[in-house]
């Protein structure tokens, strides 16, 4: 039922895209313009989903990291 929906209104939406370049152009921004808000939403939710479970930056590991790059430095002057 879904499919017959989408196909009629398909059909529908291509009647008026021939009907005036006007008419035509204005719908047809406002499918493209829909479409980008519509995915740089999804973007931005799948980006707040993953966020969280991103490993956070270990304060240890860090140090240890800083004291190689000293230790390094020291050892070639």
């Amino acid at each position: 039922m879904y499919l017959l929906l989408s196909i009629i209104l398909a059909t529908i939406l291509g009647f008026f895209l021939m009907l005036d370049p006007l008419i035509g152009g204005v719908i047809a921004f406002g499918i493209i313009g829909g479409c980008l808000f519509r995915g740089v939403y999804l973007l931005n939710v799948i980006r707040q989903q993953v966020a969280p479970i991103r490993p956070k930056s270990d304060k240890v590991q860090e140090t240890y990291e800083t004291y190689l790059k000293e230790r390094e430095k020291e050892r070639s002057i």
